[in-house]
């Protein structure tokens, strides 16, 4: 048997972040587009890496926002997020919650945040469970 390929997907910021934890590992909102959650995930393919990040509603646990790369820069934790956004249009407010990795704590993306009137909520770095979401479709 041979071990399966892994990627490290979780990079933290070069300086911790001080970014807060606004869920607490509650992952449940009591309507639509209140808390966003997202991460990146990766599949092996026959050229590469492929990279998706995804945007998921706590609401109903659908994804509202995607995107997918041959790489994990900002960029791809930005598109996903500008797709749901374009396509929910939340009221000003609305949580997205994720883990400490660079795409997410970093300046790019706290700057994007803040001008659409997203607040950043970050869990503990590389812990699964602190974003772990079960995803029932696109929506």
């Amino acid at each position: 048997m041979h071990p399966r390929p892994r990627r490290t997907t979780t990079v933290p910021a070069a300086e911790p972040s001080s970014l807060p934890d606004l869920v607490g590992r509650d992952f449940t909102a009591a309507a639509p587009d209140r808390l966003w959650y997202g991460d990146i995930s990766y599949v092996r393919t026959w050229d590469g890496w492929a990279y998706i990040a995804s945007v998921v509603d706590a609401f109903s646990r659908k994804v509202i926002g995607w995107a997918v790369a041959d790489h994990m820069r900002t960029d791809l934790v930005l598109d996903a997020l500008r797709m749901a956004l374009a396509r929910r249009r939340p009221p000003e407010g609305v949580i997205f919650h994720s883990d400490r990795g660079s795409q997410y704590t970093g300046k790019e993306f706290v700057d994007f945040c803040k001008v659409n009137n997203v607040r950043n909520s970050v869990g503990r770095t590389g812990i699964c469970f602190d974003c772990e979401h079960h995803v029932v479709a696109a929506a």
